[in-house]
């Protein structure tokens, strides 16, 4: 089984129709961004971008074709890890989504340099990466003795990297990129654990998030 058949074995609503509405948030309004989504689906994302006037051309690439109607202005089915170029030229975009990607990838740094390449000056790379730190996955592993893989989450099988807070920070500033913000999935906590937060002085706060929204400015 290749690692292309993993995803093939996933559910298609894994794909398709999931517009990430807090990346989109993230993004300036400005009707002529330009604006490349590595992973991008079906395009969900940056077709609610164009819909709200915050993008004039927006591209995408994935190694499946989940495109209907070519809805995107430009669509590269490809691997980051295995193409050479892309049919752009240097800094040309605005802004670079990677959104939930980047622990798919065998090397993650590279892949996120290559992309860089085609962020403008002062563009926004905005990145979505799952906090391996994350409590109950800590739970698992060392009261349970168990680092389970599952189909969709922070153990999803097709990962093959797995980051904590200052790995990702690591991850950005050796690809030029200068950190603007950091964001909590989910930025909310439940009664139990904004006491369990309070009685450890905010020690627990960073156990409590599933992933990290990272927007940074090319340098």
């Amino acid at each position: 089984m290749t690692y292309k058949d993993l995803y093939l074995q996933k559910n298609r609503g894994y794909f398709v129709g999931n517009a990430r509405y807090e990346i989109i948030k993230q993004i300036p309004n400005n009707k002529h961004n330009k604006v490349l989504e590595l992973g991008c689906g079906d395009g969900a994302t940056l077709l609610e971008l164009k819909k709200i006037n915050k993008a004039s051309f927006v591209a995408g690439i994935d190694i499946m074709d989940f495109q209907q109607d070519n809805c995107l202005d430009k669509f590269t089915l490809a691997d980051i890890e295995v193409i050479d170029d892309l049919p752009f030229p240097k800094e040309y975009f605005d802004v670079i989504i990677c959104a939930d990607v980047l622990e798919h990838l065998k090397d993650p740094w590279e892949a996120t340099k290559k992309v860089v390449w085609y962020l403008k000056k002062d563009g926004i790379f905005i990145a979505s990466i799952p906090n391996i730190r994350e409590i109950k996955t800590l739970y698992d592993l060392i009261i349970n003795n168990d680092f389970k893989y599952v189909e969709a989450g922070i153990l999803d099988k097709t990962h093959l990297r797995f980051f904590c807070k200052k790995n990702m920070i690591d991850l950005f500033n050796s690809s030029d990129l200068k950190i603007k913000n950091i964001l909590r999935i989910p930025n909310t906590l439940s009664k139990k654990r904004i006491l369990l937060n309070f009685i450890s002085f905010g020690l627990f706060r960073e156990f409590f998030v599933t992933q990290y929204l990272i927007i940074g400015i090319k340098k």
